[in-house]
């Protein structure tokens, strides 16, 4: 009965999205998906166009189907979810949307997808002004089972989209054979795609120096405050989609040097001794992981440490998953490389002692943490990465914090449900 009364709601909420975009036609819509990136890049496309135009971009992520018609509408989740009467008051909300007025110009959000299907079961009720697809890659094995089942899943954006936007560095050429559309953008860190970011150079605190290129306004130059290669792509991503929607390079400029990472995703926070602690610990996988290894080793003469999580959700691709990070570990500019979990411990830490790498595992992310503190040096540099459940490396970062009381906000997860669960879960340790 449960299943059967959510079907009923989520059908009504997506038909009522529907009459809220046709009855709203000045409102673009702007679409992200991808297997990594994805709030990243939303955060950098909203606060870019909030320079201009009125944007509507929810932070709070249920990864619920009927999260995307309340985030367009600007519907409060609701907090007794297992009530009729709760859910009764949100479509009575959502009828009367379809005809207020409507104070944004932009909604920006993020499509995601646990099953081959999902993404296009958007498309029946969702027409994309821009849709920027940030990568493909491992995600969600145990029901994709192959990586280009991914790519097809991601991909199947641009068959509703009125504009594809792909990120030429983390989409491989080779699954352009999924993407149906006529009308494409590319965007990067090299001349391949048509906005790019040339990297002029890289400040001592890891932020980026460089030409911002694009088509419709040449070279810009930009000092930017983020940390990562990943983080540069999500600017210049939310700048090709500020440029397709009219705003001018002065605006482009300002936001773009005004964007910051989010939580849990390449954040830099202040340690103990005064090292850079590198937090991306929101959710790992080997596209993100690599990517925080290759920002640990952009700086130099640094004591380097590494804290690597088990990846979930990898199925059958877990243990090759595992050991492409682990060979990614490079003894000639790590110092140390920490595994937190069985999946880490058992395929990752063994590739990194194969390439020669000095190597400490752990169950835990607290006992993680605590050796970690140990070796820590004043120079130090420290990305924390890993995935969520059974994982939560967001701990390990908490014991390395220079002021635990003012910063241990700025981490993921550390809601009471959340702590409440991590509770539980170290109790068994």
């Amino acid at each position: 009965m449960r299943q059967k009364f959510k079907a009923i709601i989520l059908k009504k909420l997506q038909q009522r999205t529907k009459e809220f975009l046709a009855a709203h036609e000045q409102l673009k819509l702007v679409a992200v998906v991808g297997s990594v990136g994805k709030t990243s890049t939303r955060n950098a496309i909203a606060i870019i166009l909030r320079t201009r135009l009125k944007v509507l971009s929810h932070e709070e992520n249920h990864n619920m189907e009927v999260s995307v018609p309340l985030a367009i509408m600007d519907i409060p989740y609701p907090e007794k979810v297992h009530s009729v009467f709760a859910w009764l008051r949100v479509l009575s909300t959502a009828k009367k949307r379809v005809r207020e007025v409507f104070p944004y110009d932009v909604v920006v959000i993020e499509l995601a997808t646990d099953h081959p299907g999902d993404i296009t079961a958007f498309g029946e009720y969702l027409n994309p002004d821009i849709s920027v697809v940030t990568s493909v890659a491992a995600e969600h094995m145990e029901y994709f089972k192959t990586i280009d089942a991914v790519a097809t899943e991601e991909l199947a954006v641009g068959k509703f989209s009125k504009l594809t936007v792909i990120n030429r560095d983390d989409v491989e050429g080779k699954y352009a054979q999924y993407l149906q559309t006529d009308s494409l953008d590319t965007y990067g860190m090299s001349g391949v795609a048509e906005y790019h970011f040339l990297s002029e150079k890289t400040a001592p605190d890891g932020n980026f120096e460089g030409k911002l290129v694009t088509p419709e306004f040449g070279e810009q130059q930009l000092s930017l405050q983020v940390i990562g290669e990943q983080n540069v792509k999500a600017i210049v991503a939310g700048a090709l989609v500020a440029a397709k929607l009219g705003l001018a390079a002065e605006d482009i400029k300002r936001g773009a040097e005004a964007v910051q990472p989010v939580a849990g995703r390449m954040q830099p926070l202040r340690g103990v001794l005064d090292s850079l602690i590198i937090d991306d610990t929101y959710n790992s996988s080997p596209l993100a992981a690599k990517a925080a290894l290759l920002t640990l080793y952009s700086f130099a003469d640094r004591h380097r440490v590494a804290i690597l999580g088990s990846m979930n959700e990898l199925g059958d691709f877990s243990k090759a998953a595992h050991e492409e990070v682990g060979s990614a570990c490079d003894p000639t500019t790590l110092d140390w490389v920490i595994t937190v979990g069985d999946e880490a411990e058992r395929y990752l830490a063994p590739a990194a002692r194969a390439k020669g790498c000095q190597v400490k595992s752990f169950k835990s992310a607290i006992e993680a943490g605590g050796f970690a503190h140990s070796i820590l040096h004043v120079n130090s540099v420290v990305v924390v990465n890993g995935s969520q459940k059974g994982v939560f490396t967001e701990e390990a970062v908490k014991v390395l914090l220079h002021d635990a009381a003012a910063d241990e906000a700025k981490l993921v997860r550390q809601s009471p449900a959340w702590l409440a669960k991590k509770q539980a879960f170290f109790s068994k340790f």
